[in-house]
């Protein structure tokens, strides 16, 4: 079962309010999913998701295909059972994975051959094997096997794996058996516009119930990144859920809803609570600086998450330089509360059509050009 409905669209921008139905629930848009890669968000438990506000949650493919293996989840009982978690969940392929850990792989026509990063065992991906292992998790929504390149990348390094993506998505889409779980596409092409254009269109030809736009935040500058979703975004069904992978920072969620994208995943929120940065609607505070060692308010004054209703930033920084497992759970909690907050409220302001009104007041209170981004043809 999915189906996507768009309810409302900005009259100002392209942001639109929709909702998405899958076989473990349904999902509002837009939407944020936080990332557990191995079957778990760290630091957090699924009950404690649920209480920030998380519909969705994204887990990755090739991490669990390695360890504890996709027999294994299968035979506890799929994904959603073995993780305890009972709502919508999205698989990477291990596109990315490919990418990041190349020097441990080899792409052919066929898929790409690697040795783990774990022990060194050599394993073969290819678009089919990734949809039988997602299948086996019993995931919700499972994405087909890419190819993503580094940026800047020549032109034709990136043509050549836009060519070999979309060959994939056709061998992926011919290889999907389950009826409860659908496939999503992921447009390539570098910071390349017309290389862009050309996958969105190749792919869209492959009816896909959903496509995402992949190979962004690889090295190029915010302000490419941002040109190149918007160039891709245009040439993508208005009926199918977009989704941007692997952005961003909460400026930059605001900014890529307008231009029409409905679903979002990143590590930042829980990867810098770790290392004690916080989100606030007034930018990024860093707990872990003297000056708030003896500081009684919370994270940030008004703020419903657990963390902020019961500790102060003086006893978060204690933790945070004791370096106390605590630490990592209280920041998490209030990270992603805020993440999950700001969907909440762009969901808000775009039901009452105040969608801009609500974007650019927030915009300016991330002061980011004090963080020397150039941000010319990046307004609302």
């Amino acid at each position: 079962m999915f189906r996507f409905t768009v309810t409302q669209w900005d009259s100002v921008t392209n942001a639109r309010l929709g909702q998405m139905e899958t076989s473990h629930g349904v999902v509002a848009t837009p939407a944020f999913m936080p990332v557990a890669t191995q079957g778990t968000v760290k630091a957090t438990t699924p009950h404690e998701l649920r209480e920030v506000g998380a519909e969705i949650i994204l887990s990755n493919s090739y991490h669990l295909y390695l360890r504890p293996g996709a027999p294994l989840i299968e035979q506890a009982g799929g994904l959603h059972r073995f993780m305890g978690w009972n709502g919508p969940i999205l698989t990477d392929s291990g596109g990315y994975q490919v990418f990041s850990l190349k020097d441990l792989c080899r792409i052919s026509e066929e898929g790409v051959q690697f040795r783990s990063h774990l022990d060194g065992s050599k394993h073969l991906l290819t678009p089919e094997t990734v949809v039988r292992t997602q299948e086996r998790l019993g995931v919700d929504i499972a994405m087909v096997l890419d190819e993503c390149v580094s940026a800047p990348g020549s032109y034709e390094e990136a043509a050549r794996a836009r060519a070999l993506t979309t060959r994939w998505a056709a061998r992926a889409r011919s290889a999907q058996r389950r009826e409860d779980q659908v496939l999503f596409a992921i447009v390539q092409g570098g910071v390349f516009p017309d290389l862009r254009e050309q996958s969105a269109r190749e792919l869209v030809g492959l009816d896909f119930p959903g496509y995402a736009v992949g190979g962004l935040s690889v090295g190029e500058s915010p302000v490419v990144t941002h040109e190149v979703a918007r160039h891709a975004v245009q040439f993508l069904p208005q009926e199918r859920p977009r989704y941007l992978m692997g952005v961003g920072l909460p400026e930059q969620l605001v900014r890529y809803v307008a231009l029409g994208f409905d679903m979002f995943d990143c590590v930042l929120p829980t990867r810098n609570a770790r290392n004690g940065t916080l989100f606030t609607a007034a930018g990024k505070l860093n707990i872990r600086r003297a000056e708030y060692a003896t500081d009684p308010r919370p994270i940030e004054e008004g703020c419903a998450c657990y963390t902020c209703r019961h500790f102060s930033r003086a006893y978060l920084r204690h933790l945070a330089i004791a370096g106390e497992i605590l630490s990592a759970r209280l920041n998490t909690l209030h990270n992603l509360y805020f993440y999950q907050q700001l969907m909440r409220s762009m969901r808000t302001a775009l039901a009452e059509g105040r969608f801009a009104e609500f974007a650019q007041p927030f915009l300016f209170s991330m002061n980011m050009e004090k963080n020397n981004e150039r941000e010319q043809g990046w307004q609302i």
